[in-house]
């Protein structure tokens, strides 16, 4: 066996062992710093209620489990008549302050949107050209039949989320007529996997 071929061997070893523990250690590494991160909603509560107080001990993910009982009675609280008017009577506070309504106010509607099993909004996976004609970009319609000026004309125009690779979290919006857009048949689980790995990951093309 020349130096050549064993050089080739151990390569091709090393990568397969890289693609094999790459995805483990980084699922790893963000499970662990979300837990962390909810550990931190035990400091709500008294010192001498804390788990380490009475168990003496750390028990990793104890604060995900506080934060899933909050949010059960959270929803439950605002699902009756007095914890629906406790919200409203939140929000009519919030919105006399006037920075705090904008950040409030959008974030409400931006998770209302994404959190709501009604409307078309990330539930279908477009293909637009974008830069320039002749490079294709791909985006989440979020919004249909907007018209916001009447250069757009008479056309039926549609709002497109374009994501930044491979932190789909920021992007762009376009406007653009819906002839223009071509709907994938993706779905956006598939679509946020290849925008997330640089389109690494492509999904297979459809059957004709």
């Amino acid at each position: 066996m020349t130096r050549e071929v064993a050089k080739l061997i151990v390569r091709r070893y090393l990568i397969a062992g890289l693609l094999v523990w790459i995805p483990i250690v980084a699922t790893v590494l963000v499970v662990r710093f979300i837990l962390n991160l909810l550990d931190e909603t035990l400091l709500v509560l008294p010192s001498s209620l804390q788990p380490e107080a009475l168990l003496g001990v750390h028990i990793p993910g104890l604060g995900a489990v506080l934060a899933v009982l909050i949010l059960l009675a959270t929803g439950l609280l605002v699902t009756n008549i007095i914890g629906r008017s406790l919200v409203r009577a939140w929000e009519e506070l919030l919105n006399r302050i006037p920075f705090v309504r904008v950040v409030y106010g959008g974030v409400k509607s931006f998770s209302s949107t994404i959190l709501s099993n009604s409307g078309n909004s990330f539930k279908k996976v477009l293909l637009i050209q974008y830069p320039r004609p002749g490079l294709w970009s791909i985006g989440f319609q979020t919004a249909s039949d907007v018209r916001l000026s009447a250069v757009q004309g008479s056309e039926p125009q549609i709002c497109v989320f374009i994501p930044t690779t491979p932190n789909p979290t920021s992007g762009f919006i376009v406007l653009l007529p819906r002839s223009e857009a071509i709907e994938l048949d993706m779905s956006v689980d598939a679509a946020m996997k290849m925008i997330v790995t640089l389109g690494v990951v492509v999904p297979a093309a459809p059957t004709p």
